[in-house]
């Protein structure tokens, strides 16, 4: 099995040093790059396509929200989990929004952190647990959010997918249907359910007990 490939971006080297020392200990995580601003992040994802990027949100110049976005742009295939001291609204909800797969606070124990790593390279949202409660209020807590009645039958059943934290070509072999199809699907659903991207729809079926047993 070939590396996870990873960047990690922060503008402190302590922190840098730290994650690399420990990532570095595992057998299927390979560190390739660091970045101590958002400038560098973007242009070392360029240069080198890690599979995951660690980012911190506040740094000197570009920030982190930004970066992410502007990395999502340059690489689609790279995932980008925040990794912050930083749980309010106003930096979890951008973050999540400018295409961010995990959203992390630094007190998370380090072997959730490599657990983290691993899920966002199979594509699957990871979010600290302070973050998905808010993420679950927002999305809940909208008395005139619209019902999953509105979905058709083959949207729940993408629904439930990502609610597993799927991705569309898995989704597409599940149901034995296109990618381009899903992801008619997807757009479909978070227009009628007023939901801005994956993971809110995956924690709006969470909340609704819209999961699959098991999951």
């Amino acid at each position: 099995m070939e590396d996870i490939t990873v960047l990690i971006a922060d503008d402190h080297p302590v922190v840098r040093h730290g994650l690399r020392t420990f990532l570095e200990l595992q057998k299927d995580v390979r560190v390739v790059g660091e970045a101590a601003t958002g400038e560098e992040a973007i242009a070392l994802v360029a240069e080198l396509v890690p599979e995951v990027v660690l980012m911190d949100l506040v740094m000197p110049g570009v920030d982190g929200i930004e970066a992410t976005r502007r990395i999502r742009d340059v690489s689609p295939s790279t995932r980008v989990i925040v990794l912050t001291s930083f749980a309010e609204d106003d930096k979890v909800f951008p973050a999540i929004r400018a295409g961010a797969t995990g959203y992390l606070l630094k007190d998370v124990e380090p072997q959730q952190l490599v657990e983290a790593v691993r899920a966002a390279h199979r594509g699957e949202p990871l979010l600290h647990p302070k973050v998905a409660a808010r993420l679950m209020e927002a999305v809940g807590g909208a008395g005139d959010a619209p019902a999953v009645e509105e979905l058709t039958g083959r949207e729940l059943d993408v629904l439930r997918l990502l609610a597993r934290g799927l991705q569309n070509k898995a989704i597409a072999a599940e149901l034995v249907v296109s990618e381009k199809t899903v992801k008619t699907h997807v757009s479909n659903i978070l227009s009628k359910l007023h939901l801005n991207d994956r993971t809110q729809a995956a924690l709006y079926a969470v909340r609704r007990g819209l999961a699959e047993p098991g999951d």
